[in-house]
């Protein structure tokens, strides 16, 4: 029986706290995520009944730790809805996914003259490995624009995407507009003209149900925190094909075939791309994240959110000395909601809100080059989860009123 919401915020016991003699309300989502008890003790049993290094060994703990790391990867390849466990290569995070596509398939495929597009609105991990790689290869790397609404311009995209385009790399949703992007038709696109498409999950693949084999991306990253996971684990998704194309990202020990004095051969997927002793802990864990975000049912989860969105943006868009970016229609948002306050520095609202018990993230969110088309040098972001309710969004409008009014005019809250 899936497990009802308001079921759910017992299992995180850290949210039963306070913080500056204040109810803590943990709003900094997007930039990891809280773990619930069944996590936590998927970690701990592992490490105090099972630890043993995977594959290969013949002893029952081994065998108990290769098979609970191998049916992780299972639950990722059906949570994901890939068709093959051998498509999804468990990396350090979404950051160590994209950088593996960027130095192996983009090694071997992107040479001078050709092109890479990406957002204005990506993150770092999926900007810097593909700016890097076409200043190496004397590439030209293009920039998708958004529309004045914060949405991505798809009608640029299509003028952007050429046939000299080898690959065309853009998150799901970003971390700081709150934007979903059409990655199903931007894949299209792209592979209308010979590229391949690199999708950025992070913000996506915990928020939203996900289909890879739908949206047909040819490459797919994801962090392992930001869906309830631990900090260190993430998924590469690639097409089967791709992969076994593509040479190994690192070499060592798990990743090869034979070695010879004078050359190697190399494991068969995924194990290829899986040099050295894993985060088998991590994996695991990552499993138990899985099964309970499916238990929940990432419909009801995005629904949830949405409510949520629903309620408080507009809520924000309203109050004035308030700027949100993204998108205004909550419909077009997801809980991801940055916004910046009269004129104080976001930082300085940040550490007001921490003063109420509502943890938010201030700066420019990896995103530097959105935050120059924007105009601005960092903003205050909310983000928003599962476990969050409408208490807590009340609970930030009313910091961010008596924020405002403290700054404005000098005033401390009452004891």
């Amino acid at each position: 029986m899936a497990q009802k919401l308001s079921e759910s915020l017992t299992d995180f016991p850290i949210l039963n706290q306070e913080v500056n003699d204040e109810r803590l309300v943990y709003l900094d989502n997007a930039a990891t995520a809280q773990k619930p008890n069944q996590v936590v003790d998927a970690l701990t049993h592992f490490y105090q009944h099972d630890n043993a290094n995977v594959h290969r060994g013949v002893h029952t703990l081994a065998e108990r730790a290769t098979a609970a790391y191998e049916d992780a990867r299972h639950k990722v390849q059906h949570f994901i809805h890939a068709e093959k466990p051998t498509e999804i290569i468990f990396t350090k995070g979404a950051t160590d996914g994209l950088n593996l596509v960027a130095s192996t398939y983009g090694e071997a495929n992107v040479t001078a003259g050709d092109e890479i597009v990406i957002s204005i609105m990506e993150h770092h991990s999926n900007l810097i490995p593909w700016q890097q790689l076409a200043i190496k290869k004397h590439a030209t790397l293009k920039y998708i624009e958004l529309t004045a609404d914060g949405e991505l311009d798809m009608a640029d995209a299509a003028t952007k995407i050429t046939d000299k385009t080898k690959i065309v790399a853009v998150a799901h949703a970003s971390n700081v507009m709150g934007t979903v992007t059409p990655v199903k038709q931007l894949a299209k696109l792209a592979h209308d003209h010979g590229a391949i498409f690199v999708g950025d999950g992070a913000q996506s693949v915990p928020h939203m149900p996900v289909d890879v084999t739908d949206l047909d991306v040819d490459f797919y990253a994801f962090s392992g925190h930001k869906m309830m996971g631990p900090t260190g684990i993430g998924v590469l998704y690639g097409k089967e094909d791709l992969l076994q194309a593509m040479p190994p990202y690192q070499y060592g020990g798990e990743m090869i075939g034979f070695v010879h004095r004078d050359n190697s051969t190399w494991a068969e997927l995924p194990w290829k791309f899986e040099a050295g002793t894993q985060n088998i802990a991590g994996a695991i864990g990552l499993g138990a994240a899985v099964d309970y975000l499916t238990n929940i049912g990432m419909d009801r989860i995005q629904a949830h959110e949405q409510q949520l969105v629903d309620y408080l943006l507009p809520k924000m868009e309203a109050m004035p000395g308030v700027t949100v970016y993204g998108p205004q229609d909550p419909a077009k948002h997801t809980g991801v909601i940055a916004f910046n306050l009269d004129n104080l520095h976001p930082h300085d609202v940040a550490t007001a809100l921490d003063m109420e018990g509502v943890a938010v993230r201030a700066g420019h969110h990896c995103a530097q080059p959105l935050m120059d088309y924007l105009g601005l040098v960092a903003t205050a972001r909310a983000s928003l989860y599962l476990y969050n309710t409408q208490a807590d969004a009340d609970k930030l409008l009313t910091a961010l009123q008596e924020t405002k009014e403290f700054f404005n005019h000098g005033t401390v809250k009452a004891e």
